[in-house]
């Protein structure tokens, strides 16, 4: 288990978002899959459908017209930044969902949102 703290010069210790310290660590490692939960389906389009597989490009472009705003923010920033430096796929679940990483993972259908590298 790692705790997302740092620690500054005036050792103080300061809580890190722990989406961003998740993606970083899926890049020091060279991790192939980085899988993240949540309590929404995944990355919802603006008529709230869930977007199920998405490139880096495209999380881009929904930054840019605001589809993605608010508290998605530093999950899909992180999510994003660790598949522009090595991780192959991303996948936002929904940790509600019973199973959710096995159902993500083994299966064809599609329980939360994909983002692929390239």
């Amino acid at each position: 288990m790692i705790s997302p703290l740092g620690f500054g010069s005036d050792n103080a210790n300061y809580n890190i978002n722990a989406d961003v310290v998740a993606g970083k660590l899926a890049e020091v490692l060279k991790a192939e899959k980085l899988m993240m939960l949540t309590n929404i389906p995944g990355v919802l389009d603006k008529q709230g459908n869930l977007l199920t597989n998405l490139s880096a490009r495209e999380i881009d472009d929904l930054f840019e017209d605001g589809t993605i705003s608010g508290g998605m923010l530093p999950k899909i920033a992180s999510a994003l930044d660790a598949a522009k430096n090595g991780v192959n796929t991303v996948h936002i679940i929904d940790g509600r969902v019973p199973h959710a990483m096995l159902l993500e993972v083994l299966t064809e259908q599609a329980y939360g949102t994909m983002i692929r590298s390239h």
